[in-house]
């Protein structure tokens, strides 16, 4: 657990060194970063770091998203589209996934034969909670997901409240 901690301390410095953000992240006051092998969601404004959340995704093995239904969350960069409250997953912030780098990406991957030319891109893809009492899936790191990303219910509505649709979401592994 405390190299896991370390780890995620190391992570954000080395975020915060290296990145250089740019004026646009910021129009709307937040950039949230979702790191795959950390299993950790950043929110950062233009100060710098103000949050981490532990979240989980779809597949165990964190790949990048290739065709619908194999229930890997994609990478890349991302726009909240939406917010809607739903009984099944508590607050609900739609991506804009697939966006046209996806569609190139999806459609370079037919062409080297690396999905099959029958492929769909699928879509859907939001950042949500969890099932009523099922906020242990969080803690236990258990990928459930189709491919969303998932949050405790009390971090989602906390993001739910401070995001504003737009907000940019850069998911990477």
């Amino acid at each position: 657990m405390l190299k896991r901690i370390l780890g995620s301390i190391l992570l954000v410095f080395i975020l915060l060194v290296n990145t250089s953000f740019h004026p646009k992240s910021f129009l709307l006051g937040y950039l949230v970063v979702i790191d795959k092998d950390s299993y950790e969601l950043y929110v950062f404004d233009e100060k710098g770091w103000v949050a981490t959340y532990p979240c989980v995704f779809g597949n165990k093995d964190l790949g990048d998203k290739m065709v619908e239904g194999d229930r890997k969350t994609p990478e890349g960069t991302y726009h909240i589209i939406s917010k809607n409250k739903s009984k099944k997953w508590n607050s609900f912030m739609m991506l804009d996934y697939p966006n046209a780098t996806d569609v190139q990406l999806f459609n370079q991957r037919k062409a080297q034969g690396l999905i099959p030319a029958s492929a769909k891109i699928g879509s859907g893809v939001s950042i949500h909670g969890t099932w009523p009492h099922e906020d242990y899936t969080i803690d236990q790191y258990q990928s459930w997901t189709d491919g969303c990303i998932a949050l405790k219910n009390k971090d989602i509505e906390e993001l739910y409240s401070a995001l504003p649709i737009g907000t940019e979401v850069v998911i990477r592994k």
